[in-house]
């Protein structure tokens, strides 16, 4: 297991060739300490693992790390499945200005198409990132207030990761000399 910064980590799941819509996470509040663990996982891709806090209103620090290489059924039957109500999404911004208008065009036939037939919200959002080329979407349970049991259970079977990113985070909330971090 390697110990990246969180953005780094967010990069891996951009660039792995996997069905973007085969993302799904979890994540609350970081248990005994400052922030949020974010748990991903994709069945091809693996479990990444994702702490971070905000040291200001502009800035997020954390780090993480991949924590296991495939998503085996038991893992995977702690993160949510299509029927959850949250989503979430990893965007990478346009390669240039005509990337830009194309996604800017798919989107608003996107749009047009689902305010003229009957839609489910899930459908919706499906389509809204396939039109913006979303490397990674999915259903997500999180809870800015507490920590959903399912990450609780992962944190438990990823207990080893859990303690080494807990130190990198403290050391980073430390040297920022923060505290608590940004409420």
């Amino acid at each position: 297991m390697r110990i990246r910064e969180w953005q780094d980590i967010v990069e891996d799941v951009v660039e792995t060739d996997t069905d973007p819509d085969d993302w799904r996470a979890v994540g609350g509040t970081r248990a005994g300490g400052v922030g949020e663990d974010l748990y991903l996982g994709h069945p091809h891709a693996g479990v990444y693992l994702l702490k971070t806090y905000a040291k200001n209103p502009y800035e997020v620090k954390g780090v993480g790390a991949r924590v296991a290489r495939k998503l085996d059924d038991e893992i995977g039957s702690f993160l949510p499945e299509e029927e959850t109500g949250g989503r979430f999404a990893v965007q990478s911004p346009p390669e240039d200005e005509d990337d830009a208008e194309r996604k800017a065009r798919h989107v608003e036939e996107v749009v047009k198409a689902h305010a003229d037939a009957p839609t489910t919200p899930n459908d919706f959002f499906d389509d809204l990132m396939d039109a913006l080329d979303s490397p990674a979407f999915g259903p997500m349970e999180f809870d800015r207030y507490d920590r959903p049991d399912p990450a609780d259970e992962l944190s438990a079977r990823f207990d080893e990761a859990e303690e080494l990113l807990n130190a990198e985070l403290d050391d980073l909330v430390d040297e920022d000399d923060v505290g608590r971090g940004f409420h």
